[in-house]
C-alpha cells in the first residue's frame, strides 16, 4: 500500500535512531551485574510502544527480568495476532574480538553491528515500526498484541508462569516472530521448525587441590585430560553421537522431504569460504543443510580448568569444566535427552575423579504448520514485498517458548525472520542488514492485512 511506503519513507531515518537508542543498552539478561540496564531496556520498549500507539503497555516483573506487554485492540470480532520478541542480549565477550564497541552501534558497509542488532532488538523493533506504520495511517487490519521479555538468552524461566497467569490477556489466534534467518534478500525463505535444545554443564574433580604437575604428573588423574576424554568419546568416527538412546524418538524424514530440503539454494564452497574453514564436518550420510536442520547434534560451547593466564604455571588441575548444548528434533524431549545424558555422562568417568552434571534449560523442538492460514499470510506478505515466493527451510536453532506458546495457549507460530545466518548471532561482531531492518518493516504490515482477510 502507497500509504504504509509513504510514511516508512519519511521516518526511515527516526526509524534507525530509535533502533540505535535500544542498542546502546546492554541488556544482558545472564548478567546479574547488568540487571539495571534490563529494566532500563524494557521501559525504553515500553515507551517506544506507548508512542506507536499502543493502548494499554504495561512492564510487568517476574522473578527474573520483566516482560513488555501492550495492545491494541480495534474489534474484538476481528482476528488477533500476538507478537513475540525479546530485548535482552547474550554477553558480548571476548571483547577483543570485536572491531567496535558492543553497545556502541556502528553502521558500515549497509550494516548495524552492535551486540542484538540481529538477535533480537532490531527483529522485534521491525514488528514496532510496521505496528505504527498502520497505526499512524489508520489501517490497522486486526488486533495486536506484543510480548517482548528480556529471558530469552537465558531459557525463559518466567515467562511459562507469566503465560499461565495472563491466559486471558494473551487471547489470540496465533503467535507472529522474527528471531529467525531466510536465505538471503535474493531468496527469500521462512522457517517452517525449530530445533530443540538441552543445555548442561559438567564439571570433573580429581584431586582435592591443584598439584604439581611435575611432582604428581602421571600418578593422580588430570581432571583436564579426563574431562577431554570423555568429551571426545561422544561422538563416533562417523560423528554419530554415542549417547545410549538419544536417537530413539528421533523423526526421520522421507526421501521427498530430504530431497525438497536440499533444493533451497546452498553454495557450500561459499559457506566454507565465509566461515574460513577447509572443510565441513558432520554426522556421516547427511548433507549440510540436513545437518544444521533436521538432525540433532552436540556441542561444546565452552571449556576450562587449570591456569589459563599470561605465561607459565606447571599445575595439575583439581577441577575442569564444560558447558555442553544438544540441539533436538522432532520427537526428542529436552527432559529425556537431558536424563540420559547425565546417566551416560556420569557412567563413562573413571573411578579417579568425581563428575557433577547440572542442566541448565532447554526447550522442545517445534515445526510450523504449513497450510494454516497465518503462514499462508506469510508467505503471501513476503512474495508481495520480494517479488517471488519464499522457500520453506529448517531452522537450526531453537526458540524454546514456542513449543510453550502451544501448550498454555493453544497457538500456533508463525517464523517471519529477517537476519542471516551470517549475522554473527552470539558472536562478536554482530549485525543486522540495514536492508533486513526496513524490508522487515515494509513486509510486516502485509501480514496483518493478509491474515485479516484470509481469516474471515
Amino acid at each position: 500500500m502507497q500509504v504504509w511506503k509513504d510514511y516508512q519513507a519519511e521516518n526511515k531515518d527516526r526509524f534507525l535512531d530509535e533502533l540505535l537508542a535500544l542498542l546502546r543498552i546492554p541488556s544482558v539478561s545472564a548478567d546479574s551485574r547488568h540487571n539495571g540496564d534490563t529494566q532500563q531496556c524494557a521501559e525504553a520498549v515500553k515507551l517506544r510502544l506507548q508512542e506507536a500507539g499502543a493502548d494499554k503497555v504495561e512492564v510487568c516483573q517476574t522473578a527474573g527480568h520483566p516482560i513488555v506487554y501492550g495492545e491494541k485492540i480495534i474489534d474484538p470480532s476481528l482476528p488477533t495476532v500476538l507478537v513475540y520478541g525479546h530485548y535482552d542480549v547474550q554477553p558480548a565477550d571476548p571483547l577483543e574480538l570485536w572491531h567496535s564497541g558492543p553497545f556502541e552501534p556502528v553502521i558500515k558497509d549497509g550494516n548495524i553491528y552492535a551486540r542484538g542488532s540481529a538477535d533480537d532488538k532490531g527483529q522485534f523493533y521491525m514488528h514496532v515500526k510496521a505496528f505504527e506504520t498502520m497505526n499512524k495511517t489508520n489501517t490497522i487490519p486486526c488486533n495486536i498484541k506484543f510480548m517482548i521479555e528480556g529471558e530469552e538468552e537465558v531459557g525463559s524461566a518466567n515467562l511459562g508462569i507469566f503465560l499461565k497467569e495472563n491466559k486471558e490477556r494473551l487471547k489470540a489466534d496465533v503467535v507472529l516472530i522474527s528471531d529467525t534467518s531466510m536465505i538471503s534478500l535474493e531468496n527469500p525463505s521462512i522457517d517452517t521448525g525449530l530445533r530443540g535444545l538441552a543445555y548442561m554443564e559438567v564439571e570433573v574433580t580429581g584431586p582435592n587441590r591443584d598439584l604439581h604437575s611435575g611432582v604428581y604428573g602421571g600418578a593422580v588423574a588430570n581432571p583436564a585430560t579426563i574431562l577431554a576424554k570423555m568429551i571426545a568419546s561422544l561422538h563416533d568416527d562417523n560423528n554419530h553421537i554415542t549417547i545410549p538412546g538419544f536417537y530413539d524418538k528421533v523423526q526421520e524424514l522421507s526421501a521427498e522431504e530430504r530431497e525438497a530440503l536440499n533444493a533451497a539454494p546452498f553454495d557450500e564452497e561459499e559457506y566454507k569460504a565465509d566461515l574460513g574453514v577447509a572443510d565441513v564436518w558432520g554426522e556421516k550420510g547427511y548433507s549440510t543443510i540436513e545437518r544444521t536442520g533436521i538432525r540433532p547434534t552436540l556441542e561444546v560451547n565452552g571449556i576450562w580448568g587449570g591456569y589459563t593466564g599470561e605465561g607459565s604455571k606447571t599445575v595439575l588441575p583439581s577441577k575442569a569444566f564444560a558447558k555442553i548444548s544438544m540441539r533436538l528434533v522432532p520427537n526428542q524431549d529436552w527432559h529425556e535427552i537431558s536424563d540420559l545424558f547425565t546417566k551416560h555422562f556420569e557412567s563413562i568417568a573413571p573411578k579417579s575423579v568425581k563428575v557433577k552434571v547440572t542442566k541448565h534449560h532447554g526447550g522442545s523442538p517445534y515445526v510450523t504448520p504449513i497450510d494454516s492460514v497465518a503462514f499462508k499470510a506469510a508467505h503471501q506478505a513476503i512474495h508481495t514485498t520480494f517479488g517471488k515466493d519464499p522457500i520453506p527451510v529448517r531452522g537450526g536453532g531453537s526458540i524454546p517458548i514456542v513449543a510453550l506458546f502451544e501448550k498454555e495457549l493453544g497457538l500456533k507460530t508463525v517464523l517471519m525472520g529477517f537476519g542471516l545466518d551470517s549475522d554473527n548471532l552470539h558472536s562478536p561482531n554482530e549485525k543486522y542488514g540495514l536492508a533486513n531492518y526496513y524490508k522487515g518493516i515494509e513486509t510486516i504490515p502485509y501480514f496483518h492485512k493478509f491474515f485479516a482477510e484470509m481469516s474471515k
